[in-house]
């Protein structure tokens, strides 16, 4: 589990085409500070597990469903990546409970800078069960390439958030661009309820 607060940005340094799995290698610092073989990191809000590691980077396996539900697979070296690693019971939960669990990849469709914020909107995609859409309320949680965000407006097939200059200068959301596809996670909340909601209606 996450917070969707990120560490650090990391670097991608080697993506080895396996075929239909990934070997993505990215350099980082925070996030290796107590990181052993078998632990979870997020990158981009796709939770990936520690394979190999060395002194400056991690190493980690990404499956073909992993390439298919994600924007992991349009990864180059040089590429910067959002990092967190899974969260402890003494972390605080600064963001929201995150998964780590892509549910699909969005668009960016239009940034709107002002002088101490910029407003970014995102085109949802289908999910796995239909339209992510039902899932977002005006100023609820919604996960961005792995960052914990409250979202300004919800519609019918986009939502638009809000990006302090803090979120601006330690995330990829500050240099992602009209047309950049961005991972997203919604609260895994609502789709409990949901999942509840529907039960009940069924059983009556």
């Amino acid at each position: 589990m996450f917070t969707g607060i990120v560490e650090e940005l990391g670097t991608v340094t080697t993506v080895a085409d396996q075929g239909d799995a990934l070997r993505l290698t990215i350099e980082a610092a925070t996030t290796l500070e107590d990181t052993a073989l078998g632990d979870s990191i997020a990158v981009n809000g796709c939770c990936l597990t520690v394979a190999e590691r060395t002194d400056r980077t991690w190493t980690a396996d990404v499956m073909a469903q992993t390439l298919a539900r994600t924007s992991t697979g349009t990864l180059r070296p040089g590429d910067r990546v959002n990092l967190e690693r899974a969260v402890t019971a003494a972390k605080r939960l600064g963001g929201h409970v995150v998964q780590g669990h892509v549910d699909g990849v969005g668009v960016v469709t239009s940034r709107s800078p002002s002088e101490h914020w910029d407003v970014v909107e995102i085109e949802l995609p289908d999910g796995e069960d239909g339209d992510l859409g039902r899932y977002l309320v005006d100023q609820g949680s919604v996960t961005v390439d792995g960052t914990s965000l409250t979202v300004v407006e919800a519609k019918e097939r986009s939502f638009t958030v809000s990006l302090i200059p803090e979120t601006l200068a330690r995330t990829t959301l500050g240099f992602r661009r009209t047309g950049d596809p961005v991972n997203l996670e919604v609260d895994v909340l609502a789709k409990h309820v949901e999942k509840l909601v529907r039960a009940y209606i069924k059983e009556k």
